[in-house]
């Protein structure tokens, strides 16, 4: 069996399953450009409801965004929405400013929709996506020592399957598991026990990649035998149920 290396410890395992944003894909590169894009319209229509004007970056706590002296988004909170909620949830917390604003609510998802919807397709125009540093090289490792390989994702199938094509990577992955698959999301381990199930994979013989806890936690719920948390900045505190946290994949090695 190949034997995952990391930083002197080693485990044995036959299959990783990976996260897809701030794991596989820099999550600020595609997402941060998005928030942007979401920050600026949801600021449009606030105007446009009534309500005292504000930019962007005044409203970077409805995502949890962090914005440069330009207004820019330049970086994003961890343990926030723009990193962990699934789409649902994001239309919900966008929608909930402009009914605070006096907008029906059933208007104000409408707007919402419209809004992400614009959003998207500016990023499908632009194919905005950049792997994380070392990816590539390491998925090629997993390649050589025939591991079976899984993405378990919060975002939904299309998206999913464009940005894995737009890394050019999509060819490494044996299943696909995204939220609109799955009745319960994250931290539940349905996600993860779908796909060790599509894999052939034990559990026990299975590895978890992820940036936010709730990555650490549905790996724990559904028994997987490791819990990598990869953060690359160096932070650890939002990755409290993490076994090991690595900063890049350079501290991953395979043998077999």
């Amino acid at each position: 069996m190949p034997v995952l290396h990391i930083d002197g410890f080693s485990v044995p395992c036959r299959g990783i399953l990976f996260d897809k944003d701030g794991t596989l894909l820099d999550l600020l590169a595609t997402w941060g450009a998005w928030a942007g894009l979401i920050l600026e319209g949801l600021s449009n229509q606030l105007a446009l409801a009534g309500g005292r004007p504000v930019s962007g970056a005044d409203l970077a706590p409805v995502l949890g965004t962090v914005h440069d002296a330009a207004g820019e988004v330049a970086g994003y909170d961890p343990a926030g929405p723009l990193s962990m909620a699934t789409a649902e949830e994001t239309t919900g917390i966008l929608a909930w400013q402009l009914y605070a604003a006096g907008v029906p609510w059933n208007e104000a998802v409408t707007r919402v929709t419209a809004l992400t919807k614009e959003a998207m397709n500016e990023l499908r125009r632009r194919r905005t996506a950049a792997p994380l540093a070392g990816l590539l090289p390491f998925l090629e490792q997993c390649a050589a020592a025939s591991l079976k390989l899984g993405v378990v994702t919060s975002d939904q199938a299309e998206t999913t399957r464009e940005q894995l094509e737009w890394l050019g990577i999509s060819g490494f992955f044996h299943t696909i598991v995204t939220r609109d698959r799955v009745k319960q999301g994250k931290p539940a381990p349905e996600m993860a026990e779908t796909a060790c199930r599509e894999l052939g994979l034990l559990p026990v013989d299975t590895v978890i990649i992820g940036d936010s806890n709730a990555d650490m936690q549905l790996g724990k719920a559904a028994g997987l035998s490791l819990a990598v948390g990869i953060s690359p900045d160096g932070g650890t505190a939002h990755l409290l149920d993490a076994d090991i946290v690595i900063s890049g994949y350079s501290q991953l090695r395979l043998t077999f």
